[in-house]
């Protein structure tokens, strides 16, 4: 038995989006029961979440619930075979779990063991995995925020904004990557969607350029044959960057790309 959650369930109930700007944390159902969330004190709630079918079984909408986390909560993601039971409703499994889980200042590590410990000794019917993930925020200082109107002038002055949020943050060797990133991820916001941008950059363990606008389809990375005029942008951010990804918005969507820090710049 494992608790920690193998990547082949990862898929199954996952939360869609933490963030540790806003505190926020979207999550959607896929086939597994709701999550645990632990309090700082210790208080255990499992949010109601709409139901939904596992990943590969048709072709269904997963709708998503926004949750507001506080500073040092903890949540925890689990498999069915954690709180199954011969004889025994779901509802006794999940209180079990809670009443493991409610132990404040523990180690996450600590934590999924006596919540692992407190398993019927006979063989579980199904894969029991567990996953505990503690919420942080970031500082005000860690975080830079723009709003950007609709004209290519934006491209500069994003760039230019970001030199001078990075000259700040003692990142300049960072400038010339950040900029054609920041170039890349705007020029894609301008080309097809109508409604306002932002940018925002967040240094953390790394640092991350972050593009929001109202286009609500993904961005694809494409391979042009050599004559093709554009096409190349996400191939470069691709180069550039340690990662990079997009996620939804009630709006439209936000497309990221994470940069490492330089030894010594990092941000805890």
């Amino acid at each position: 038995m494992r608790w920690r959650k193998p990547a082949s369930e990862q898929r199954r109930i996952t939360p869609r989006a933490k963030n540790p700007v806003t505190w926020q944390c979207t999550i959607a159902r896929a086939g597994h029961p709701p999550p645990a969330i632990i309090g700082p004190g210790g208080g255990v709630s499992f949010p109601e979440l709409p139901a939904a079918v596992p990943f590969g079984v048709g072709l269904v909408p997963f709708e998503s619930v926004t949750l507001q986390l506080q500073e040092g909560s903890v949540l925890a993601l689990y498999t069915d075979g954690l709180i199954e039971n011969r004889g025994h409703d779901l509802d006794e499994g999940m209180n079990r779990l809670g009443g493991a889980l409610t132990q404040p200042g523990l180690l996450l590590e600590d934590l999924g063991s006596a919540a692992m410990d407190t398993m019927p000794l006979q063989a579980p019917g199904d894969d029991a995995t567990l996953l505990l993930a503690r919420a942080r925020s970031l500082g005000l200082g860690q975080v830079a925020t723009w709003p950007l109107a609709r004209n290519p002038s934006d491209v500069r002055r994003a760039r230019a904004l970001a030199t001078r949020q990075l000259d700040h943050w003692v990142l300049e060797q960072l400038h010339e990557q950040t900029e054609l990133i920041i170039s890349e991820l705007i020029t894609d916001a301008l080309r097809d969607g109508k409604g306002p941008i932002q940018l925002r950059l967040i240094r953390h363990q790394v640092l991350t350029c972050e593009v929001q606008d109202t286009i609500g389809s993904f961005s694809q990375i494409r391979h042009p044959h050599g004559t093709d005029p554009d096409g190349r942008g996400l191939l470069l951010i691709d180069e550039l960057s340690r990662r990079w990804g997009t996620r939804r918005t009630p709006a439209g969507k936000i497309i990221w790309a994470e940069q490492q820090l330089p030894p010594g710049r990092m941000s805890h």
